[in-house]
């Protein structure tokens, strides 16, 4: 006991000193080049004061020293508006079109709020990856201009997503694309992708607006008129260089949107409120799980568990492919609670499923227990089309199937169609010593069916110039794949021209019913008085 004692008393005696005792060089002959200020960078204070960087042991700081050195104080932003506004770092353009635009904006005070309160899910993590990267967080301002910060937006040149990425540029930069989501929609993903893609221009040009320009145009686009500048010794900055209007506006759409925010009160604007906190935390999935289920565990409605995860594009979630779902930050907790705790049956009430052989929709639907008209709808089949072995489809999950869907299925998935051959009402003339064994044979037909299409036997002979009715099959449209980007060729489907007599008559592919022929080949029953289809963007 004498031992521990001594030993306690020592270790007193010896903190007492550290904090009483001061050495004399410590305290006397420290130089301003040799101190710090607490929590900096490294970087030089402002002005002349050089960093103080404290040397020896720890002593108490006297009144007489705490009156010598500056103290700077610092406030945390107010708001994320705040905080944006202490990262604007590009330098500001100057011209008749920013005027123009903030008078666009002021004027449409109710539009300006309907984005930025759209904008209040998204914004704290996009500042948060600016900060990060230390880029100018006028940026976190160009969903603005692209998209209005609706992650669900797709253009009429089929860029989606709040960043509007062209779906060759999200595969550039690594966005998924497949049957079950698409990534320029997700939100983390796609603004990685934008970060990184802005940064990659700003490398390329060594100019903020430049970089806008070429993200809104094309790097391409914007090197080639750069370099017809400089072949006519002219200027090569945003505002000297020849490009489309879209472009010319774009960034004073951004600069009239960041004076906005600047100073909301000069142009009678007010700005909701939006917290300088996360507005979602990530969750990650260990199930395939249905969509609605999983706003139900979240306790959240639908639409806003879809505005977090506006990428998944099906009912259901796979966790080989989704492995993480975003969340309101106080509904992650309850989410993971209320999942851990169910026992109400599967996850997943849906299922992918791998056509084994090029089949029909009739015969897809039939198999999977849905109607054909749901399993069309579900799966964006288009009419007239035979789905190829190895498509991928959504389809009802039995009880009885235990596993989730597999990683190379989920990541690879895909829809191919082949057209549907169809067969088409056709009148042709009989020529000399015709018969329907002769037509028959013409067009690789069954004697049987061209003598039954005909109300005749099959050993009749046809009167020269007689109208013989055969239906001759014509494929409805070229192969298709989802995800190509192909558009479907539209136009007239034409049948061959009779060999050795006149040409058959061509009957147009649109607007016609399949039907049964009472041989039981499939036949085409013209539609009259219809109205063209609508196109579909």
């Amino acid at each position: 006991m004498k031992l521990i004692a001594a030993v306690c008393l020592a270790g007193s005696l010896l903190l007492a000193g550290c904090a009483g005792t001061t050495s004399p060089s410590s305290s006397s002959t420290t130089s301003p080049q040799s101190t710090a200020t607490s929590g900096g960078t490294g970087s030089k204070a402002s002005g002349s004061a050089a960093p103080v960087y404290p040397g020896g042991p720890l002593t108490p700081i006297t009144s007489s020293e705490a009156h010598s050195q500056s103290v700077i104080t610092l406030a945390p932003p107010a708001d994320m508006w705040d905080r944006i506004r202490r990262g604007f770092k590009m330098p500001n353009l100057e011209s008749d079109l920013v005027r123009d635009r903030e008078q666009w904006y002021a004027s449409r005070p109710d539009y300006i709020q309907r984005m930025t309160e759209r904008s209040n899910k998204y914004i704290f993590h996009i500042v948060e990856e600016l900060e990060r990267r230390n880029m100018p967080t006028e940026l976190a301002l160009l969903p603005y201009i692209e998209s209005a910060f609706n992650p669900q937006a797709i253009s009429s040149a089929r860029a989606a997503g709040m960043w509007q990425f062209m779906p060759a540029t999200g595969t550039d930069f690594d966005l998924k694309q497949n049957i079950f989501r698409d990534d320029r929609r997700d939100v983390v993903a796609s603004t990685r992708a934008a970060l990184d893609y802005l940064q990659k221009l700003y490398g390329m040009f060594g100019d903020w607006q430049l970089a806008l320009a070429a993200y809104n145009w094309g790097e391409g686009s914007v090197s080639r008129a750069i370099a017809k500048n400089q072949r006519l010794g002219l200027p090569t900055t945003y505002s000297d260089l020849s490009m489309p209007a879209e472009t010319r506006l774009y960034v004073p759409k951004l600069q009239a949107v960041k004076n906005i925010v600047a100073n909301p009160q000069a142009f009678n604007t007010e700005l909701p409120l939006i917290a300088n906190h996360p507005y979602f935390q990530t969750v990650t999935l260990t199930r395939d799980l249905d969509v609605e289920l999983a706003a139900k565990l979240a306790d959240i409605r639908l639409e806003d568990f879809r505005a977090l995860n506006p990428a998944a594009h099906k009912p259901v979630l796979l966790a080989a492919g989704t492995p993480q779902i975003l969340l309101p930050w106080d509904n992650a907790a309850v989410f993971q609670r209320n999942f851990d705790a169910y026992s109400q049956g599967q996850y997943a009430s849906w299922t992918a499923w791998v056509v084994p052989t090029t089949m029909t929709v009739a015969d897809v639907a039939q198999r999977s227990g849905m109607s054909e008209a749901d399993l069309r709808a579900l799966n964006s089949i288009p009419p007239r089309m035979l789905i190829k072995a190895g498509s991928t489809l959504i389809v009802p999950r039995g009880a009885r199937v235990k596993e989730d869907v597999t990683a190379l299925v989920a990541d690879s998935g895909h829809l191919s169609f082949q057209p549907e051959i169809v067969n088409r009402r056709t009148t042709v003339k009989a020529g000399r010593n015709d018969s329907v064994a002769s037509i028959a044979r013409r067009y690789k037909l069954k004697p049987a069916s061209v003598a039954e299409w005909n109300d005749v036997k099959p050993n009749h002979s046809f009167k020269r110039g007689y109208s013989v009715v055969v239906y001759l099959p014509v494929r409805a449209a070229p192969e298709a794949r989802v995800g190509t980007g192909a558009a479907p060729v539209r136009g007239r489907a034409a049948v061959a021209a009779k060999r050795g007599g006149s040409p058959v008559k061509a009957v147009a592919a649109r607007g016609s019913n399949v039907v049964k022929s009472p041989a039981g080949k499939q036949v085409v029953r013209e539609k009259r008085g219809g109205t063209p289809s609508k196109k579909k963007r």
